[in-house]
C-alpha cells in the first residue's frame, strides 16, 4: 500500500500527465490508499453540489484509511515536536501519522513537508 497525499490526488483531478503517469505506475504493482484527512480535503474543494456528488462518487472507488485514537496521539506528539521548528501544519501531522501507524510509505509531492519526521517513509 501507498498513502496518497492531498496534493496528489489534486493533480489528478486537474489531468498532470506526469502526476498521472507515476500513479498509473504505482497501481501496476501496489496499492493507492488516502486517510480521512485526504478525503475531507478534497471535498471541502467542491465548488457545487454537483461536483461534491462527482468527488465523493470518485473517493469512494479509493480505499480510506480511518483516523484511530492512535494516529491522533501520534499526529499531537508530531505537532509538539515540530510545529515550532518546523512549521508542521496539523493535517500533514495526521497525515503523516496515518503512514507510521500503517507502516506505508508516503507519496507527495510536498517532501520538504515531512522530510524531518524521523519514523516516516516516503515514496521517491
Amino acid at each position: 500500500m501507498i498513502l496518497c497525499d492531498t496534493n496528489v490526488l489534486i493533480e489528478v483531478y486537474r489531468k498532470n500527465a506526469n502526476i498521472i503517469s507515476v500513479v498509473s505506475d504505482i497501481l501496476r504493482s501496489d496499492t493507492i490508499v488516502i486517510s480521512d484527512v485526504t478525503r475531507a480535503e478534497i471535498l471541502v474543494g467542491a465548488r457545487n453540489k454537483q461536483e461534491m456528488q462527482i468527488l465523493e462518487n470518485e473517493l469512494e472507488r479509493l480505499k480510506c484509511l480511518p483516523i484511530q485514537s492512535e494516529i491522533s496521539t501520534r499526529s499531537i506528539q508530531l505537532l509538539i515536536k515540530y510545529y515550532l521548528s518546523h512549521g508542521l501544519d496539523f493535517h500533514d501531522a495526521l497525515i503523516a501519522s496515518t503512514a507510521i501507524h500503517y507502516n506505508i510509505k508516503l507519496f507527495t509531492l510536498n517532501v520538504k513537508d515531512f522530510l524531518f519526521i524521523n519514523d516516516i517513509k516516503l515514496y521517491q
